[in-house]
């Protein structure tokens, strides 16, 4: 006799006592644990300690540890080694398109303030994968310009916008993706060692933006400021060719550069977008 195939069964036909959610609770208590982690996690700014975890989900703190090494494994999770927080990690860029749009969306009148009032392109930058991705640009009306296109991806370690974002992720995060890129020279002013690297990134976080010297471009020069506060790897910068556009003019930017992030991280709309 042929075998017939199995059927799942549907509500219709489970028990009395199987047919109602009320009556029968299907929850995995893991899955659970790693809910209320997550949403912990999302519901903070400046990230969570171990303790916070272990109290919210009612573990011991060797129990908790292990689950948030297992999302920072899996990049879902990561952790500030200075002082121990624990945030959302990388591993959700992907899945947060929606928060993408509105993010670019928000920024865009500041790109274009910022464009108008220095007269350079002005950058939005994310970083995907071991990359920066361009977002939203808003090009110089000059007749000479330094402009990528949305789109388009460059380097962590030689760009201004690489720079600000990778000042604010855990140390050991950077020198992995510096290890998988390789830090190839795109110029004679490239930093191509790890450890100057992350010299000049304490140098990024004391300043408050990065620069990129000629560093990606020959002739191109850039300066960014973190989005700190939005929840993603992000960063706006302004650049331009650097016969035109100096140090001390990227300086004087940065001043300003520091304001309008400041502002568009704290935006209402994009604040209730993320509640």
């Amino acid at each position: 006799m042929a075998r017939q195939p199995k059927q799942e069964p549907d509500d219709a036909n489970l028990p009395d006592d199987e047919s109602s959610g009320a009556e029968r609770d299907y929850s995995v208590r893991a899955v659970e644990r790693v809910c209320l982690i997550l949403n912990l996690l999302q519901e903070s700014v400046d990230g969570i300690t171990l303790n916070e975890v272990a109290q919210t989900t009612g573990l011991p703190k060797s129990s908790a540890f292990r689950y948030l090494w297992t999302l920072e494994h899996h990049r879902y999770v990561e952790r500030d080694e200075i002082n121990g927080l624990f945030r959302l990690g990388l591993g959700f860029v992907g899945m947060q398109s929606r928060h993408l749009e509105i993010l670019r969306e928000r920024a865009r009148p500041s790109l274009e303030e910022l464009r108008d009032e220095f007269g350079e392109t002005a950058n939005l930058g994310l970083l995907d994968g071991d990359h920066i991705i361009y977002i939203e640009i808003v090009e110089s009306r000059r007749g000479v310009r330094l402009a990528a296109s949305r789109g388009d991806r460059d380097p962590l370690h030689s760009t201004a916008l690489g720079k600000a974002i990778a000042a604010h992720l855990p140390a050991e995060r950077v020198k992995t993706l510096l290890a998988t890129t390789g830090m190839p020279s795109r110029t004679s002013s490239t930093i191509t060692s790890p450890d100057d690297f992350m010299a000049e990134l304490a140098l990024v976080r004391k300043n408050g933006y990065a620069i990129d010297n000629c560093e990606n471009e020959v002739d191109g020069r850039c300066v960014a400021a973190p989005l700190l506060g939005t929840h993603l790897p992000a960063a706006i910068s302004v650049s331009g060719p650097s016969p035109r556009f100096s140090v001390q003019d990227a300086k004087k930017v940065a001043k300003k550069l520091i304001q309008v992030a400041a502002g568009i991280a704290t935006n209402p709309d994009l604040q209730q977008d993320r509640e």
